[in-house]
């Protein structure tokens, strides 16, 4: 398991019981029996499973199985074109599914940005499969008790108003003509020269082509840029995400989810203070509908968290499996 050679990881590709095809990678450790503890990982956007390269042989050679998928519409995984197919509760499903396919009941679950988001939901949709979860960047959010349009959204919060980019079917093709313009500024390898999160910044720099200034210090070389870019030469799919806000709502309302996790389950978010996402308010939400909640914020580190500060998190995630007694030399039965 290289960092710097995707193709030295162990890749599977399985149709699922939901009708998806999806490519992961499933990484085993030596001595892998029936009671191996496995661990999840669920990417963001933009990103596929490359995003956990620096994880994956750390966490294996500690004894743990990795799965780590390109979620729906994702590199080597199937995307459909009808934004619906994109709702939380569909990509639950399909975690759950390729739990069945890897023969694992419960697992420890893990996700960053978009993915943090997913595995909170999945922690909702399938409380039973879960033995711990981690969100990195992106606090647990409830269940919304009303549907807000996102241009209402966007007015309450203003750095959300990239959203209303991504959201428009109507630029999908303007950033595919972009992508790796695109995609530089999303990683941070490009500094724009306006706040690219407020409404209409980041159509603005998109379509001007603005080269930027290059940053200080970039977190993805250019190979690995150029990998990512590879696999990702379709956004309707990762952008697709952005366009299921009244969908994931009609069906969180049916089901009439809980706005807490399950009081049992233990929680970890790790953030970085330079990153807006995990803002205070979203903070204390977190607290109040997480019981066994533990928070470790990370100086100097923004977004990016297990690219940022790689070592600190797969650390930080070992120590408190190991605290948790979910360490592999616990046994535990799955």
């Amino acid at each position: 398991m290289d960092p710097s050679d995707p193709s030295s990881f162990h890749h599977r590709k399985e149709h699922l019981s939901t009708g998806r095809t999806y490519h992961f990678v499933d990484q085993k450790p030596a001595g892998y029996n029936a009671s191996t503890l496995t661990i999840l990982c669920v990417h963001g956007f933009p990103d596929i499973w490359y995003g956990w390269r620096y994880q994956i042989g750390p966490w294996v050679r500690k004894g743990y199985r990795v799965l780590a998928p390109d979620m729906l519409g994702y590199g080597g995984t199937d995307k459909p074109a009808a934004p619906e197919e994109y709702s939380t509760k569909r990509l639950s499903d399909d975690l759950a599914a390729l739990l069945d396919v890897a023969g694992v009941r419960q697992v420890i679950l893990i996700g960053h940005d978009w993915g943090s988001y997913t595995v909170g939901r999945f922690a909702l949709w399938h409380p039973d499969r879960l033995l711990a979860l981690v969100t990195l960047s992106v606090p647990y959010v409830p269940p919304a008790k009303q549907y807000i349009p996102l241009v209402d959204l966007v007015r309450q919060f203003p750095n959300f108003g990239y959203q209303l980019y991504l959201s428009d079917d109507t630029h999908t093709r303007e950033i595919e003509e972009n992508l790796v313009l695109f995609l530089r500024l999303m990683y941070g390898l490009t500094k724009p020269s306006k706040p690219m999160v407020l409404p209409g910044n980041l159509r603005e720099i998109i379509t001007k082509r603005e080269s930027g200034k290059p940053a200080n210090q970039p977190i993805l070389t250019e190979e690995e840029l150029g990998y990512i870019h590879s696999q990702m030469m379709s956004i309707k799919g990762p952008l697709s995400y952005y366009r299921t806000l009244q969908f994931r709502y009609e069906e969180e309302k049916a089901a009439n989810l809980p706005d807490s996790l399950r009081a049992d389950l233990p929680v970890l978010l790790i953030w970085g203070l330079k990153d807006a996402t995990a803002s205070p308010a979203a903070l204390k939400r977190a607290k109040q509908c997480v019981p066994r909640l533990t928070t470790v914020p990370l100086e100097r580190v923004g977004h990016w968290v297990m690219l940022e500060a790689k070592e600190k998190v797969t650390d930080t995630v070992l120590l408190w499996l190991e605290e948790l007694a979910l360490a592999p030399r616990a046994g535990t039965k799955l």
